[in-house]
């Protein structure tokens, strides 16, 4: 029995530590946006203290992956956001998307090749919102209202998922986002963008950005859209324009 438990106890052990490896290098799990952005980040806010290879820091090395207490993402995440104490790291405020893009980069900083990665302009990317999206999305109090608000669309989404909200708004269109269809019991139809909806209403922004109220009881058919509205630019966009336009929505922080 006592070999038994002993036994178990040690493959217990391993798998521990296989499952701690495994969640310090989950090989492909970060998007190359992410780790695009977090290079800036890192540049601007870590490369003073830790050197831009991850190495000035005695027992730490970032770019080897190895450090004196963070083995998984959570314990990254953590060290960044509180900081060490009784050390000169200091706890810093990112906001998720670019705590995403720092973990991510300096997970990948081994195999990072900045030739290969496009870095976005938020100036240029600007000027390409406004001449492709602002018809349908509202930033700032400018814009449509026909899509989802953006003000502040830079804190809370990642640079992969807005790369991805780009090239294929049906793969990640989120349930709040989606459009619905509703005909009454006299036949007339009516499209929108839903705001909110309980038990038995449902309130609509139309194509005229109009708010419409609908009583469920008095519709004769209600559907809400699987695809998205907005279009894919995957062919639109070169990788560069692509790059430009994430830049400018990760600067959107809210007013």
């Amino acid at each position: 029995m006592k070999l038994t438990i002993a036994g178990a106890a040690v493959s217990f052990l391993f798998m521990l530590a296989v499952a701690r490896g495994q969640a310090q290098n989950p090989t492909g799990a970060y998007a190359p946006a992410d780790v695009a952005y977090g290079s800036r980040i890192y540049t601007a806010q870590c490369s003073a203290c830790h050197g831009p290879a991850g190495d000035a820091i005695a027992g730490v090395d970032l770019r080897a992956n190895r450090f004196k207490r963070v083995v998984t993402d959570t314990d990254l995440r953590n060290t960044i956001t509180t900081g060490v104490t009784g050390t000169a790291m200091p706890p810093f405020k990112f906001n998720s998307s670019e705590l995403a893009g720092i973990v991510a980069y300096v997970r990948t900083m081994r195999d990072f090749d900045s030739a290969a990665v496009a870095v976005g302009d938020a100036g240029r990317g600007r000027v390409l919102f406004d001449s492709q999206c602002a018809s349908c999305h509202r930033v700032n109090g400018e814009g449509a209202r026909l899509a989802s608000e953006l003000s502040g669309i830079g804190a809370v989404r990642t640079a992969g998922a807005l790369q991805r909200s780009l090239l294929d708004p049906n793969g990640s269109l989120r349930l709040a986002n989606r459009s619905v269809r509703a005909v009454t019991r006299d036949g007339k139809i009516i499209t929108g963008r839903r705001l909110n909806e309980d038990t038995y209403t449902v309130l609509l922004m139309n194509a005229q950005e109009q708010l419409v109220s609908l009583t469920k009881a008095d519709l004769r058919e209600y559907a809400v859209s699987a695809t998205s509205t907005m279009p894919s630019y995957k062919e639109t966009f070169s990788l560069s324009q692509t790059a430009d336009v994430v830049a400018y929505l990760l600067s959107l922080k809210g007013i």
